[in-house]
Order: structure tokens, then sequence, then C-alpha cells
């Protein structure tokens, strides 16, 4: 199976839609890519997905995270790292927000909607967050 995700929205709801659907898509020995683009960027971005925002009123989340064992977003980035999860930021918007590849985690590739285009194309199933 191939699954190709896009990662279009970046608070921490968002990462955890993305991360947890990537990671137990791999887990089941599938080829999945994720492709970051605008706000998406935040979730591998180095700074801040340590600290994306939950959405106004839903602070209480925080605390059910820690009692179900959820492993924090910095967490999850590095399990799909280690499963093979291909990583893509996106170079249009990395280049209207001046930012570099040295600013995001370590192994991410970098690439525009092409790149991404070609990846899904073949794909069983594509999501968006």
């Amino acid at each position: 199976m191939k699954v190709a995700i896009i990662a279009a929205n970046g608070g921490m709801f968002d990462a955890y839609k993305v991360f947890n659907i990537a990671t137990a898509a791999a887990a089941t020995d599938a080829e999945v890519g994720i492709f970051f683009t605008f706000e998406g960027l935040n979730l591998i971005h180095k700074e801040a997905h340590k600290q994306l925002p939950l959405p106004a009123g839903k602070e209480h989340f925080q605390e059910g995270f820690q009692k179900a064992n959820v492993p924090p977003v910095e967490q999850l980035v590095e399990m799909a790292q280690e499963m093979g999860v291909k990583m893509i930021a996106c170079q249009m918007t990395m280049d209207v927000m001046t930012l570099e590849k040295e600013e995001f985690v370590d192994g991410i590739d970098v690439g525009g909607a092409a790149s991404f285009l070609h990846f899904a194309s073949d794909a069983n199933v594509t999501l968006t967050f």
C-alpha cells in the first residue's frame, strides 16, 4: 500500500492527525509520504513543532494526551523518520516564507508540488490535513 498525505495546517491537532496516520500506515509496511506546505511546515520545523498551539478552549486536551500516554509531537516526528516515512517540505512555501532547510528537522527532503505529485500518482490513499 502507498499513502500520500498533505499537511497544510500547523496546530497540535493537525500534527497528531498527520503523524498518527503516517506512523500507523508505516507500521503496516505501507510506503508513506507527507508533503508539508504553508502552516504545515510548523510540524517539521525544529522549534515550532515543540510548541504547537492547541485550539482555543481545548487546552484540557494536553492533560488527556499525557494520561493516555500519547507521545509528544517531537517523538512522533522521530518515530515517523525511523519508520521510513518520506517527508517533503514545499520549496515554494519555504521561498515565500524565507525559510531554509536547516530550520527543519534533519532527514527531510525539499521539493515542489511536482515531486509530491509524482509520489502520490499511484497512492492507494491520499489525505489532506
